[in-house]
């Protein structure tokens, strides 16, 4: 699993966020990447009035603020998985 950051400079949620991510305990180290909106207009566009927004790469899902220590560990936890069949 990896995950993107999508921060800005000055953002005091930014942050919060941040800080609440590096001192989360994780059953295993998984990658960040941070990513300034402000390099993007199309990131600004989508992400401008959200941040911060944590996404998982493998999954595309996307945890936006405010989430709680909880919130996250579920959001970093299994995802649920369609198994393709109808019921």
């Amino acid at each position: 699993m990896q995950l993107t950051f999508f921060t800005t400079s000055h953002c005091h949620l930014c942050e919060l966020a941040e800080n609440l991510l590096v001192h989360t305990p994780m059953p295993q180290p998984i990658p960040v990447e941070a990513v300034d909106i402000a390099t993007s207009q199309e990131l600004v566009d989508r992400y401008g009035t959200r941040i911060p927004v944590l996404r998982r790469e493998d999954t595309g899902a996307e945890l936006g603020w405010p989430f709680s220590r909880d919130d996250l560990l579920d959001f970093l936890g299994p995802q649920p998985r369609s198994s393709g069949h109808i019921h």
